[in-house]
Order: structure tokens, then sequence, then C-alpha cells
């Protein structure tokens, strides 16, 4: 008999823009106030790509998983896939994941991206998984890279106030080893409800559209299911995860999904207040965080959880 294998995350790296927009800088041309601004998101500050040099979102991606690999003292001709969550691509093709695979000179690797939106990071992550777990693949490169500042309308203070750019990456690799790695995942997707978060692909006004009562609303709901159920598919409870990383959409959304789920707040890690909404980025951005503290070691279960447009939602339990 075969044995079990998973993939495990061992290292992790991040990119975000120098160019750091404050909720002051918005009251200069929209009809706010930080005081407002922090009351309904949480959010204070956000990294935005400069306009004067605009950054592709491969290269925050490829910055991140350059980092990603010194960490794991993986050379870029030891991974065989590169798997980029995005729903800001440098272009319709090539994919983003092959311009941040050229970069690196993973010359061996296989590479395309995902469409899940902010959930695109929990999407990634599962499909490079069950890559692993077929016994196909050994090391691969999971990105969430975003330049969400291109798409976004600054005279609508619903949706502009929220969101920031950066990458995050993790190399996974097989681990044999009983428990860790990737437990379980759960992904749903509900079309039905993809007119409440646009991005229009064609058109005159390619800019982003949400209806953020709806979205709440749905993410709250969808997002504390899909815990449930990810944790019910390993045999686990929710006492038994050390950190809870949600995607970092808005500190009311992550508030009421932990106080749904009865999770303390010392399990929740958030970061929203200085990167605001990173989209598939966001995950990453956050574990990044409390590795670097020391809080991330052998046989710590972190849960991730998303939502994003489409309706898509994610979640994911590992094990250090």
């Amino acid at each position: 008999m075969s044995e079990t294998r998973n993939a495990r995350i061992i290292s992790v790296g991040t990119s975000v823009p120098e160019t750091v927009m404050t909720n002051s800088d918005f009251e200069r041309f929209l009809d706010t106030t930080d005081e407002w601004i922090v009351s309904r998101t949480g959010i204070k500050q956000r990294h935005i790509v400069a306009k004067e040099t605009p950054t592709p979102a491969s290269h925050l991606g490829m910055e991140a998983a350059g980092i990603a690999l010194k960490r794991a003292a993986c050379q870029p001709s030891e991974i065989d896939g590169i798997i980029c969550a995005t729903f800001t691509p440098d272009f319709f093709f090539p994919s983003t994941a092959c311009r941040i695979q050229a970069a690196l000179g993973c010359r061996k690797a296989f590479a395309f991206d995902v469409s899940a939106a902010c959930a695109g990071f929990t999407y990634a992550l599962t499909i490079a998984n069950s890559f692993v777990a077929a016994g196909r693949y050994n090391r691969i490169l999971v990105i969430g890279a975003e330049v969400i500042s291109k798409t976004l309308d600054w005279t609508d203070r619903s949706t502009c106030i929220l969101f920031g750019d950066g990458a995050g990456a993790v190399v996974v690799e097989a681990s044999t080893t009983p428990g860790r790695g990737v437990i379980s995942s759960y992904l749903q997707s509900d079309g039905t409800l993809g007119d409440i978060l646009v991005l229009p692909a064609w058109g005159e006004k390619r800019t982003m559209r949400m209806k953020g009562n709806e979205v709440f609303k749905h993410a709250v709901r969808l997002m504390t299911d899909a815990s449930e159920k990810v944790m019910a598919a390993a045999g686990l409870t929710l006492d038994d995860i050390d950190y809870f990383i949600p995607h970092q959409a808005n500190s009311r959304i992550i508030s009421a999904v932990a106080e749904q789920l009865h999770l303390p707040a010392g399990k929740v890690v958030c970061n929203l207040e200085r990167f605001g909404n990173t989209s598939s980025a966001s995950i990453p951005l956050a574990l990044d965080e409390i590795w670097a503290a020391g809080r991330i070691t052998d046989g710590i279960r972190v849960l991730f959880t998303a939502l994003g447009g489409g309706l898509t939602v994610g979640s994911v339990l590992v094990c250090f």
C-alpha cells in the first residue's frame, strides 16, 4: 500500500508596494474621514502601486515567491509547478504564473492562474495539494498576487477605500508524516450570486462593482459554513485549531464569523488595518506575520477561510 501524501507548507514570502495610502489621503478627494473608514472597515492604511511606475501582479508575485524559495532553501529548478491566484492578471494570456515562472527561472515547472477572486489562495492551495497527493509532483509554489488599485473607481467610496495591492506565496512539498500538511479542504461556488461582486472584462467601465450589504450577509454565512465543514471532514472541532486566518476583507465580517464559530480573539489573526483587502494575497500576508513572530511551530493547526466574487468560498485546514 502506498503512503498517504499531503502538501505541507514549508515557507512563506510576501511583497507589497512601497507606497502607503492612509485614510486621510482619501479625505482630499472623497466625502469621507479616517473615523468613518475605520469604524466601518477596520482599515487604516493600504499599500498601492505607484501610478508613475505601475507594478504588475507578476512582479509582486515573483518577489514574494523568491522570498519563499529562499526561506525554504529551495532552488527554482526544484519547483514542479506554479499556481497563481489572481483576478488582476498582467494579461489575459500569457498567465501571470507563466510570467513568474520565467522571472524566477523555474524552467521545469508547469504554470497556470486560478480565478476565484478573494478565495483564490484557498482554491490554489487545494489544487496544489491534490497534485501532491496524487503523487504527480513534489514541490509547488502557491501564490496570491493582486494589483487591485488598477480596477477601482476612485470616486466610489464604498469600494475604493477597501482594497490594497500585494502578494503572498508559499512553497509546499510532499509529506508522508501522518497528520501534517493540508488535512482537509472544502470549496463551494454559487454563481447565482455572481452579480453582487463584479469586475467586467469588457466595455467602457471596467471597474469593480459591489453590493456591500449583500456581500457582508453571504460572507458571514458561507465562511462560517465552510469552516465548520472543513473541520468536520478532518474529524476535528474548532477547539482543535491554534489559529484562524480568514480572508482580510472587513473587520466586521471577521468579527462576525469568529463569533459564529465561537473562536476566542486570541486565535483570530487580523492585519487588515495595515493592508486593507488584498484579495488572494491576504491569507499568506497574515500567515507571514505570525510565522515571523515565531507562532508557527511543529504541529500548529491553522484554518484558512475566504470568500470571493463568483461567489466562491474556500476553507483549508493545515498542520505545520
